[in-house]
């Protein structure tokens, strides 16, 4: 018997993912599972699922902290190759006799998933990004956005969450496919009338399988996923943190955003945007 909350995976697919079970119709022997690392919602006949071994959890876990370290590693070489770039600018002289300060985006996260959202607010600490996050589902965004938009002024949204394709083999230029790309599209428009410019609110749309090009049309900067591709819990952190840490008289590099993130270009992509990364200094004694 199938209980919620167990780890399974998906014999139909090579077992290539681990999913907790979420919600479970046993009038229709279906589960609704959620990836544990991947942004998904999916369904699965109950016949489909195999319970996930100790060892089978040992070795996906293993593999999933790689990439997330092999990601922050690329972020932490990058980071120092920008400071000696900034060294040898014609300022360097004057900023280095002086206790400067640096002054990066700051990052508004609404997530859908509100352990996704806890691992995401650790990693913000990590890079040094001022962050707030808040747990909303994604039908409710567009409601709840304006308040927190005028609440905290942020540099960068994040909206994210859980999405998928609902039916294989159905039309993917239309919305109504999707398990939450219409709720993300509404949110990135009740943006859009707090700020219309891009490069003033820099927006970061979608999750696994999400509508990217109707996403980009409703006013994000960046989305997923261009190849309906799932993307990894994290992707949306590292995206911030590249705006974040791009000077504001720099337009940020979308190769280098991408290359980024856990995924890539199969499952983010976006618009060309200016950074919101300032130094300032003096530093106040106080």
């Amino acid at each position: 018997m199938w209980k919620v909350g167990e780890l399974v995976s998906r014999k139909s697919y090579g077992k290539d993912i681990c999913f907790h079970i979420v919600e479970i119709d046993r009038s229709q022997s279906i589960a609704v599972l959620k990836g544990m690392e991947v942004r998904l919602l999916a369904d699965a006949p109950l016949t489909d699922l195999e319970r996930v071994t100790d060892n089978e959890l040992r070795d996906y876990t293993a593999g999933v902290r790689r990439e997330e370290d092999d990601a922050l590693r690329l972020i932490r070489m990058r980071r120092l190759i920008e400071e000696e770039k900034r060294a040898m600018r014609s300022d360097a002289k004057f900023r280095a006799s002086h206790d400067f300060f640096e002054k990066p985006g700051r990052v508004l996260h609404l997530d859908g998933d509100g352990s996704y959202l806890d691992k995401c607010l650790l990693f913000y600490e990590e890079l040094r990004i001022p962050a707030i996050g808040h747990h909303v589902a994604e039908a409710r965004m567009a409601e709840v956005l304006p308040h927190f938009l005028q609440q905290y002024h942020p540099d960068i949204l994040i909206l994210t969450g859980h999405d998928g394709l609902l039916r294989k083999g159905q039309d993917l230029s239309n919305v109504f496919n999707y398990r939450n790309s219409e709720n993300f599209i509404k949110a990135v428009k009740a943006a859009r009338k707090y700020e219309r410019s891009f490069d003033d609110l820099i927006i970061f749309a979608g999750a696994c399988q999400s509508h990217y090009e109707a996403l980009l049309d409703s006013g994000a900067n960046f989305a997923s996923s261009p190849h309906r591709i799932l993307i990894h819990a994290l992707d949306p952190v590292f995206i911030a943190e590249k705006i974040a840490y791009t000077p504001i008289n720099q337009t940020v590099n979308i190769f280098d955003v991408v290359k980024s993130t856990i995924t890539g270009t199969d499952g983010l992509g976006g618009l060309e945007t200016r950074g919101k990364y300032r130094i300032g200094l003096p530093r106040s004694p106080y």
